[in-house]
């Protein structure tokens, strides 16, 4: 239901509490204090059959008995009674409920499931049961049992714990960081991480958001959520559980090592959110993020009246890939004149222990305005020649001057001895401080790691080279044909096959029944020169080696006979009751210079298919040089995947080996990810080793193993099991325009950016502005970036193509809003080519889709003189009024039927 009634969570008129109590240390108690102290404005209920007044404040039976409606009920009863005040709640009709009680079980027949069966048919929102409640400051609203409010401020934090909740209250009271809002989700019966990264990436209130995540159910929905909040702001999220092993029971080497945290990583990775792995961390993080907006670079300057702690700074900055910058000669020479002759002449910048205010002036000033540097790290240590204090006030002096709150450079402090006037003034300066300098630094690098993640999502992959064709009714066909034979593991020459449907390179098989015909099948190799190997072939025998079941560099038939005998004696006796085929047969690939990776698919309960690459060879699991990204991927995703593991820097070039082809490494990651997407039925898959080399990859080994695909596992408008909606090729199609023209209309790719940028070369401004509603001729990277790279769970952009030509001649586009009721539309078309019916087909295509992914509306907004749009509205069946707000445009809305 995602944003569906939630003002009436965070911005209710008025609020009932059933459970309201004079009793001391109790739930109810605790929620009305908390409410009445927060200074809620609207009108508040007190329900309890057993009291005609609380605290001085009257108090009713039952919600009916109220004199008011309340838009939010709190509920603090014995679990027993729950579903009944929830019936009530409908009944008077309340539009949201915060549910404190715990006990309510789990399954059919439990009081969770009669819960939710008197709310979710009326539409009550439910925040809970089992939860600490909700805190919004903004809107003097406090119903939680938390010992403290909190203050005002713009961070919103979620949790799944009340009590790290109430921790978190608890230490922004204490450093002066506020929130605009507070949530324990408890059980999340309703309410969850999609439904509020949704609610909260839209509040004004709210700059960055905080979770606090044990788990998540729908992980599709929060995937969704989680990425378009983190194009509008800093999301931090830490995770407890991250050595659980998730993955005990993997049969293959990519399933051993996608381990159940190593996959949330990789899906906090590819949302943009930034991790931290604890507590302290996430305190750190609110830190930074309660005071400083963005760091434009890694570079960091540090200032200091002690060389000790300078120095491990520095150390730590580098232990988290920053980097110290450089003083350029100008910045020497303005210190040279106003430090004394022992400072430091290097950053660290120590200004030595007898630093005064006016010292610490002087030396930032001159720091703020080099431009080697991205951001300023001022320390102070306590010492009897100066005072503490005046250096914190000095700096904020330094940052009063600056034009508005918080514009330049970021700056971060710490003061050891933690004088309170000092943090007080630094504070108020909005300079996050820290008790550390290891804290101080890691806090910075969390502004670094937040900019570099919104540019990843900004970034454009590089095309897929134009023979990257796949045959997936080849690869269905195999995957069929053995689940049809009741088999879950592929064999071989299956596995061979699969694979070279889609063109992924690998080594050729032969299957040999018994000694002799592995020797006939080797005769033809050996000829060529070619040493071969031996693999035992089991459905029921997975790791080879475990069973002596390989024998490599075979040179001659009498060697391959011998060893075929002995591999078929050694695993009969070793697994009796195994089922056993034969051997293969295969040629040695003899590459010196190769890398051994490993690539391969695994499957995770939450997050489905997940792609795994790293250090390939039969120690893996030990060597334990894996990274992992979830599908779909592109090229530059492909690419990045790499880049996060060890063996990465072997595939450069150094000595006298030549760098491997890198690109073609992750073209195969690019295929896997689509084979993934075509054949649902693949659960695990493992090629081990690919050699890479400067001629490319190649498969050596590969395991495929499979299951039965009963439909999707998730909520979502497509059958696919990703999490992250795929390129939704089905919209592809063949358009018969005016004058016997014809376009391709595909949906929207990340690498379309140069053919946008050539297409508004051939629009002119006026069409501009009737679009965007205001000029624009410099088209940046961002601005594009937002047109072409999107979340097709949401949105939906439509190009069409002279398919002649290849050049671009519109594009509409469709964004649905968080609950899937409403989308709203915008369309262009080349200024040169109107009256060709490429709007008209555009908008119609676009209504079709609005309605297959279950859309009520579409809307959109016209300025008034746009008389050719709104004429084209009409016509669709638009209906057209002026918007209420702003005399110059026209807003449209389109009811759509049910497909």
């Amino acid at each position: 239901m995602s944003t569906y009634a939630l003002e009436a969570v965070f911005r209710p008129r008025s609020v009932a509490v059933v459970g309201a109590s004079p009793r001391e240390r109790s739930v109810g108690r605790a929620v009305v204090r908390n409410l009445r102290e927060a200074g809620f404005a609207g009108p508040v209920g007190l329900v309890n059959p057993k009291h005609r007044q609380i605290d001085g404040v009257a108090a009713v039976a039952r919600l009916a008995d109220l004199p008011f409606k309340p838009e939010l009920v709190v509920v603090s009863t014995p679990a027993a009674t729950v579903p009944g005040v929830i019936a009530e709640a409908v009944a008077v009709g309340a539009r949201a409920a915060v549910v404190v009680t715990a006990g309510l079980g789990q399954g059919p027949g439990s009081l969770l499931e009669q819960l939710e069966a008197a709310a979710r048919p009326h539409g009550l929102r439910i925040v809970g049961p089992n939860c600490l409640g909700v805190m919004a400051p903004h809107a003097g609203l406090n119903v939680s049992f938390a010992a403290r409010s909190p203050l005002k401020g713009d961070l919103a934090l979620v949790s799944q714990s009340g009590a790290i909740a109430a921790g978190l209250v608890e230490w922004g009271a204490e450093r002066s960081i506020g929130f605009s809002a507070v949530v324990s989700l408890g059980d999340a019966l309703d309410v969850d991480f999609g439904d509020l990264l949704d609610w909260f990436a839209q509040d004004q209130k709210t700059r960055a958001i905080l979770l606090y995540i044990e788990s998540i159910r729908d992980a599709r929905k929060f995937m969704s959520a989680a990425r378009a909040a983190a194009r509008a702001k800093p999301v931090v999220v830490v995770k407890s559980g991250r050595h659980a092993q998730g993955a005990k029971a993997a049969a293959t080497h990519t399933g051993a090592l996608a381990g159940s945290d190593a996959v949330y990583d990789a899906a906090f990775r590819r949302a943009g959110l930034l991790r931290v792995l604890a507590l302290d961390e996430l305190f750190a993080a609110a830190e930074t993020l309660g005071h400083l907006r963005s760091a434009p670079g890694r570079r960091l300057s540090i200032l200091t009246n002690g060389g000790g702690i300078g120095v491990l700074a520095v150390d730590r900055l580098v232990d988290l890939g920053g980097t110290l910058a450089a003083l350029d000669e100008a910045t020497v020479k303005r210190l040279d004149a106003v430090l004394p002759p022992t400072w430091s002449r290097s950053n660290p910048v120590d200004i030595v222990g007898d630093a005064d205010a006016a010292r610490y002036t002087v030396a930032l000033e001159t720091l703020l305005a080099d431009r080697d540097n991205d951001a300023v790290l001022v320390m102070n240590v306590p010492t009897a020649l100066s005072s503490s204090e005046e250096a914190a006030r000095a700096v904020a002096e330094v940052l009063g001057r600056r034009p508005r709150p918080g514009a330049g450079k970021p700056v971060l402090g710490v003061w050891l001895g933690g004088h309170d006037a000092a943090i007080a003034a630094l504070n108020a300066a909005d300079v996050p401080t820290y008790a550390t300098e290891s804290d101080a630094v890691r806090g910075y690098m969390y502004l670094v790691r937040h900019r570099e993640a919104q540019q990843a999502l900004m970034e454009t992959p590089p095309s897929l080279p134009e023979d990257f064709v796949v045959d997936a009714a080849a690869a269905q066909a195999i995957v069929s044909g053995a689940l049809a034979q009741g088999r879950r593991w592929l064999d071989p020459l299956e596995v061979t096959a699969l694979l070279g449907a889609y063109g992924i390179p690998i080594t050729p098989v032969t299957l040999a029944t018994d000694a002799d015909a592995a020797a006939a099948a080797a005769a033809p190799l050996l000829a060529q020169g070619l040493p071969v190997a031996l693999k035992i072939l089991s459905p029921d025998i997975v790791h080879k080696s475990d069973v002596g079941g390989v024998r490599l560099n075979l040179a001659s038939e009498a060697s391959v006979r011998e060893a075929a005998a002995g591999i078929l004696e050694r695993a009969r006796q070793a697994r009796p009751e195994a089922r056993i085929d034969g051997v293969t047969v295969q040629p040695m690939i003899t590459r010196p210079k190769a890398r051994e990776l490993i690539a391969g698919l695994a499957d995770d309960a939450t997050f489905g298919p997940v792609i795994v690459f790293g250090r390939g060879g039969t120690a893996v699991e030990v060597i334990d040089d894996k990274a992992l990204a979830l599908p779909p991927l592109d090229l530059r995703l492909a690419h990045e995947l790499i880049s996060r593991t060890r063996v990465s820097r072997i595939l450069k070039a150094y000595r006298d080996v030549l760098a491997a082809d890198e690109r073609a490494v992750a073209l195969v990651l690019v295929k896997l990810a689509q084979l993934a997407a075509d054949i649902p039925q693949i659960r695990e898959l493992d090629i081990n080793p690919l050699l890479a080399d400067r001629d490319g990859v190649i498969a050596v080994d590969a395991r495929v193993a499979i299951a039965a695909y009963e439909g999707p596992v998730q909520k979502g408008p497509w059958h696919s099991r990703f999490v992250v909606r795929p390129y939704p090729k089905e919209w592809e199609r063949q358009v018969e325009l005016a004058h016997g023209r014809r376009m391709f209309v595909r949906p929207v790719r990340p690498e379309d950016e140069e053919l946008f940028r050539r297409f508004f070369d051939k629009v002119t401004d006026e069409d501009l502005r009737l679009r965007f509603f205001s000029a624009v001729r410099h088209f940046s990277h961002e601005f594009i970036a937002r047109l072409t790279q999107l979340d097709y769970a949401r949105s939906i952009a439509l190009v069409a193509i002279d398919p002649d030509s290849g050049e671009m001649l519109g594009a509409v586009r469709l964004l649905a809003d968080a609950n899937y009721e409403r989308g709203e539309y915008g369309i262009l078309v080349r200024s040169d080519l109107k009256g060709y019916g490429i709007g008209w087909q555009l908008m119609r295509i676009m209504i079709e889709y609005a309605g297959s992914i279950g859309l009520k509306m579409v809307e959109g907004q016209v300025l008034r003189e746009n008389v050719t749009m709104l004429t084209m509205c009409q016509q669709l069946g638009f209906r057209i009024r002026p918007d209420r707000d702003d005399a110059t445009l026209m807003d449209v809305e389109l009811p759509i039927a049910a497909p």
